[in-house]
């Protein structure tokens, strides 16, 4: 008796340790991200002030030079008091300074679901923007104004980088991507409106791209669709940080049953802030109407045997190389699933020896329903070789 009385306080302490932890930990995040905040407000203000200044006493270039020795002399040698630092809150200001004068035509600063709430209630664009800021890193913030030029393109970065937490890394990978062209090119294609409940539309509507950037996977050569899955599943980190924040990796070429047959999805993922199963298929040649049929099968599927009560609708998501907006659009039509059709490029610069050379759609056929041990006895052969 005394044993079990000793476990279950055993138990109950490691879970009160658990919660304490937990605390601390929460503690901590709230904390940095406050003084990031605080410190890129502190970095506007000094920005504001040099120019004000310059403009007040007609001080030229050597002012940040000369502010830069004394800041150092009168608070401790920092990064922060550099020329070069001290240079980028002047440019910040200066570049941003606009957003009042074009407010009308910043069209991603007044769209719903784009901004936080405390940005959506700032009562100026410059205050909207400003806020943007200070939630973002700042070197985040140096990164945006060195690589991007266009206000919209920079409002645009700011917010995804909030919304899905990207690291300095990622973020550079999605401007180099060109994921602000790509958003304004390729207008998402889902049947979301009609496939879900009004209140998760709006978040499910933000958590999937109109367009992925698959070239860190370092792919110039034709390919197939289970050589690609294999390539994001060995690089399933950088996977998850341009899928976006919220995806959990399960599993690739999960099996589903129904009666004697067994299907395979080729990535499941759960989606921590939608709250549900996300099932991705991947398509190495143009779009076919068969393959939102396909996804729709698998999402029934799923919401029957792998759903929980408490999660939402399973979403499906399509990747495809080409496609026809349409076809996409009447073959949605008929889904009964939520099902959201999006591109992916490899590589921006796919070599021109490889133009028309990918293999046919019947030779994917033929390689897809081919047994798993077919296709790991082919592998096999294909490394001793």
């Amino acid at each position: 008796m005394q044993n079990t009385d000793k476990n279950v306080s055993q138990e109950a302490y490691q879970q009160f340790l658990k919660e304490v932890v937990d605390l601390v930990q929460n503690h901590r995040t709230k904390a940095v991200q406050a003084v990031q905040s605080f410190s890129n407000q502190l970095y506007w203000n000094i920005g504001e002030l040099i120019i004000e200044k310059q403009k007040e006493f007609g001080w030229g270039k050597s002012v940040v030079e000369q502010l830069s020795k004394d800041l150092n002399h009168h608070l401790g040698d920092a990064i922060s008091w550099s020329p070069r630092n001290l240079w980028f809150m002047r440019q910040l200001v200066n570049e941003y300074s606009i957003v009042n004068q074009v407010g009308s035509e910043l069209k991603f600063l007044n769209q719903p679901g784009s901004v936080s709430s405390i940005v959506k209630h700032a009562a100026s664009g410059i205050e909207k923007v400003k806020q943007l800021i200070s939630e973002v890193p700042w070197k985040h913030n140096i990164l945006i104004i060195q690589k991007v030029k266009d206000l919209n393109a920079r409002i645009y970065y700011l917010q995804t980088t909030i919304k899905n937490r990207y690291s300095r890394a990622v973020l550079f990978h999605q401007i180099e991507a060109n994921a602000y062209e790509n958003y304004l090119l390729q207008p998402k294609q889902t049947n979301f409106n009609t496939a879900l409940p009004e209140h998760l539309l709006e978040q499910t509507e933000e958590s999937i791209k109109s367009f992925y950037s698959l070239d860190f996977l370092d792919i110039n050569k034709p390919i197939t669709e289970r050589n690609l899955e294999s390539s994001m599943v060995d690089k399933v980190k950088r996977l998850m940080m341009e899928l976006g924040y919220g995806f959990c990796f399960i599993g690739n070429q999960f099996r589903l049953e129904l009666g004697n047959k067994e299907y395979f999805v080729d990535l499941l993922f759960y989606h921590r802030i939608l709250k549900c199963l996300v099932a991705v298929e991947l398509k190495v040649t143009e779009f076919e109407p068969e393959f939102v049929g396909k996804l729709d099968f698998y999402l029934q599927l799923i919401d029957e045997q792998l759903k929980q009560p408490d999660d939402k609708p399973s979403i499906g998501i399509l990747l495809v190389p080409h496609k026809d907006r349409v076809e996409v659009e009447y073959a949605l039509r008929i889904a009964s699933k939520p099902i959201g059709v999006s591109k992916y490029a490899l590589s921006k610069q796919l070599p021109s020896e490889f133009s028309g050379k990918l293999p046919s759609y019947e030779d994917f056929r033929q390689l897809l329903h081919s047994s798993p041990n077919q296709y790991a006895m082919k592998k096999n052969s294909t490394k001793k070789a």
